[in-house]
């Protein structure tokens, strides 16, 4: 057997029964871009267009969860132990239970998502790990994602919980009314828990952010336009206090040396970490 064809066939062991690999995925062409295994070729084609009209993106995904990690490491020194991942991916690095625990041993995790093959992954971590559930949903649906079994069981509603929502937002359109959806998040979480959020924006390369945008509507099969500004995407935290330094690009939040915040802005996506009063 070729290389090709032994490739192929792995890729086809690899399939789930339920899953249409000819369309391209948001997880797995991270998983891609991150240098991971679980994607397909739909996925890898989708990538590299993408990479073609912003290289940039391949190290903004590295910094998107170093910057989740900075959040959740912060989080956990304030004795949050509860943590609600909302569009969960297939990160190589920085998984949401592994960081907390390293801070605050028994932190809960569970993880959101629509995906077949995130959902296989996470459900190998709850197969050895009470501790760390997943639940088939996503951010448009917030009632449901509460409401879930695995939710209840692993988060207590009466206590402070983190919600964190990686570079999810920046894929739903106004229409879908995604700031309700995360404000309803926000109204069922209680006083002291937290909001994580990051989305990438079109302030700092506008043409850019409307290839990348021209890549997602053609993989979705939809002609809205989900781009925002940093003032369009700080409106998902309303009714909640700012953790400084506020909502800045990702290298600038707290990061772990001055150096590594140079250049913030050639990374052109932003996060912030709000607390609910």
């Amino acid at each position: 057997m070729t290389g090709a064809e032994g490739g192929k066939a792995e890729e086809v062991r690899r399939q789930p029964g339920d899953l249409d690999v000819n369309m391209p995925n948001w997880a797995r062409i991270g998983n891609y871009i991150l240098g991971g295994k679980d994607h397909f070729a739909a996925d890898r084609k989708a990538a590299d267009e993408i990479l073609a009209y912003a290289p940039e993106i391949r190290p903004m995904t590295v910094e998107l969860y170093d910057f989740q990690a900075r959040a959740v490491r912060y989080l956990a020194g304030l004795g949050i132990d509860q943590y609600i991942v909302v569009g969960a991916g297939l990160p190589s690095r920085c998984h949401t239970h592994e960081v907390a625990r390293d801070v605050l041993p028994g932190a809960r995790v569970v993880y959101v998502s629509q995906d077949a093959v995130v959902l296989s992954h996470a459900r190998a971590l709850l197969a050895v790990d009470e501790d760390t559930g997943v639940v088939k949903g996503d951010v448009l649906h917030p009632a449901e994602i509460v409401a879930d079994p695995v939710t209840r069981r692993l988060v207590d509603p009466a206590r402070p919980v983190a919600v964190v929502i990686p570079n999810i937002l920046q894929y739903v359109p106004d229409v879908d009314r995604p700031f309700e959806r995360v404000a309803e998040l926000r109204d069922w979480m209680p006083a002291g828990s937290h909001l994580v959020l990051a989305h990438v924006v079109s302030d700092s390369r506008p043409a850019a952010a409307d290839q990348v945008v021209g890549v997602y509507q053609r993989i979705v099969g939809r002609d809205e336009d989900a781009s925002r500004t940093r003032e369009q995407v700080l409106g998902f935290f309303d009714g909640l206090e700012m953790v400084e330094p506020g909502l800045v690009y990702i290298r600038q939040w707290r990061p772990d040396s001055p150096l590594a915040a140079r250049n913030a802005d050639k990374l052109w996506m932003v996060g912030g970490v709000g607390r609910k009063p």
